[in-house]
């Protein structure tokens, strides 16, 4: 599992699981559905893989370039 979820991506998934928990607590929204989305954006935020991506091939994480070797 190489990680393609992003430091931004990975904050705007929490910040949507935290709203739709919010929102699902205070019975605004009643579908178990949005539960089972919120679990998902978390999962996939704090192990910064996402499998959708990973389908698609995406990826939002940049990876830091690699250093010329040294002799």
């Amino acid at each position: 599992m190489k990680k393609n979820v992003g430091t931004v991506d990975g904050l705007i998934r929490v910040i949507l699981a935290i709203i739709t928990i919010f929102l699902f607590y205070n019975k605004i929204l009643t579908d178990s559905l949005f539960m089972i989305i919120a679990v998902i954006l978390l999962l996939t935020s704090l192990t910064g893989f996402c499998p959708l991506y990973s389908l698609l091939g995406l990826k939002t994480k940049h990876e830091a370039p690699k250093e010329p070797a040294r002799s």
